[in-house]
């Protein structure tokens, strides 16, 4: 993707240029533009490419359709037109959730405040508010900067008033999400209103509610992330804490997977969020005490079939095993067969390769007894298998290059039957194809016990080597 930005005035400009210099078609005048732009670096994510109607008898430009369907919505609530405001929030929404280049108009065009007064407009009316709600959420997908505090305010608002109502909440947790996803200020702002304890509130209330428990594990989840690179620094670390300590984050995520055993989607999401507030040993420990690893385990059993499941759980394995205590408590429920056999059968997903083999290296970590474990399950030669089936994924060959280094750093005898896998190889090339796996790869293969040639760099200087 391209780097560049062009406004979408630029891009229509050009699309008639074609039209009426060169008699290009209208599609295949977009399709030129948009080959002109990109071949110069440019980022077309947020332009419409389409061709904007032609101008009007006494000359006015025309409006592409998302703003066309703005003007009407505006109207409506200009004229206060409650009886026609849910066909055109309905009609702009659906335009909003085609794509991002559409709603990235409308934004730029005075989207939100036309929305926000829609909110306000049908606040004494349940249903044009669920339908102003989903409309905001819509508008607020990948543009998280246009939510303003009078927009937070009756989003927490609305969250405590109508609380025991369980689309009201999925409406406004929706918006949350999408205004907190790569926003660090919108998180801290909501976290300081209040919106921790609604989340996990609105997960105990509403603990039947497949959409409810999802959407709410996801909400808890993004306010723990470090996703704003305008943003040197985030309180990702304090808000998991927050969830942990003081809304009781992880016995409300443990007891809601009870209700779903069947529903591998939110249990998924729980689990996500779970590895999300793995951020302190005794909440490792916590987890495994109140049965989440054993939720994740029997997980894992039953959705091998799904990628997405699989991906998510081992990421939570990986997550609760920094707890050295919890690596054993992991290896005697039998999760390490299950982690070797996630690796194989899902040999060609490279991100289950990587975290399956992180899963297995964390396991490994100053455990001999697990190491024993590991390799008699199969462990080494899965991790070389993912090797060799991704050679151009960094994160696999560096994942498992550290899983080898672990298995062999405390349990020697363990390398004659890694190196007779190919191991040395495997590992050599990684660390010649790329840069960042230099340093494992040049550990595993020491501790394996082979002859290791330091890479030198020449750095411009005479006589000046660096390894």
């Amino acid at each position: 993707m391209g780097s560049k930005q062009i406004a979408q005035e630029t891009f229509d400009d050009a699309v008639q240029e074609n039209i009426t210099e060169f008699e290009m078609d209208p599609e295949e005048a977009v399709r030129e533009a948009v080959q002109q732009f990109e071949s110069q670096g440019v980022d077309l994510s947020n332009i419409v490419k389409a061709v904007r109607p032609p101008a009007s008898e006494n000359g006015q430009r025309q409006k592409h359709q998302i703003l066309l369907t703005l003007d009407a919505l505006g109207s409506a609530v200009a004229e206060s037109d409650v009886a026609e405001l849910p066909e055109q929030l309905s009609a702009f929404a659906a335009q909003c959730k085609e794509q991002l280049a559409f709603r990235y108009l409308a934004g730029q065009n005075g989207a939100y405040p036309v929305v926000f007064s829609a909110c306000q407009l049908a606040s004494g009316d349940r249903d044009l508010l669920l339908q102003a709600f989903s409309t905001l959420s819509a508008l607020l997908d990948g543009q998280p900067d246009l939510l303003d505090a009078a927009g937070r305010e009756l989003l927490l608002r609305t969250l405590r008033e109508q609380r025991e109502d369980a689309e009201m909440t999925l409406a406004g947790i929706r918006c949350v999400r999408h205004a907190c996803l790569k926003h660090e200020q919108n998180r801290q702002d909501f976290v300081k209103g209040g919106i921790l304890p609604l989340l996990t509130g609105a997960i105990i209330q509403h603990g039947n509610s497949a959409d409810v428990v999802r959407t709410a594990a996801s909400a808890l989840r993004i306010m723990t992330f470090d996703d704003d690179i305008r943003v040197p620094f985030g309180h990702a670390h304090d808000h998991a804490k927050m969830i942990v300590l003081e809304n009781d984050g992880l016995r409300v995520l443990i007891e809601a997977a009870k209700a779903f055993t069947d529903n591998s989607g939110v249990l998924s999401e729980l689990c996500a969020t779970l590895s999300r507030l793995s951020v302190r040993n005794e909440f490792c420990q916590e987890i495994v005490d109140l049965g989440g690893l054993n939720f994740m385990v029997t997980l894992l059993a039953d959705s091998m079939e799904h990628p997405d499941v699989v991906k998510q759980v081992l990421s939570a394995i990986r997550a609760v095993a920094g707890n050295d205590d919890v690596k054993d408590a992991i290896v005697d429920a039998g999760a390490t067969d299950l982690i070797v056999l996630a690796i194989s059968h899902h040999l060609g997903n490279p991100q289950i390769c990587e975290q399956g083999c992180a899963a297995l290296c964390m396991l490994a970590l100053r455990k001999p007894e697990n190491c024993s474990v590991i390799m008699e399950g199969g462990g080494a030669l899965a991790a070389l298998q993912a090797m060799k089936a991704h050679p151009r994924e960094v994160a696999v060959q560096k994942q498992a290059c550290m899983l080898i280094r672990n298995l062999v750093s405390r349990s020697r005898d363990f390398s004659r039957p890694i190196l007779e896998m190919g191991a040395e190889n495997l590992i050599t090339e990684a660390r010649a194809a790329h840069r960042d796996c230099d340093d494992v790869a040049r550990a595993a293969l020491r501790d394996l016990g082979c002859k290791v040639e330091l890479r030198e760099l020449w750095t411009g200087q005479k006589g000046s080597l660096a390894q």
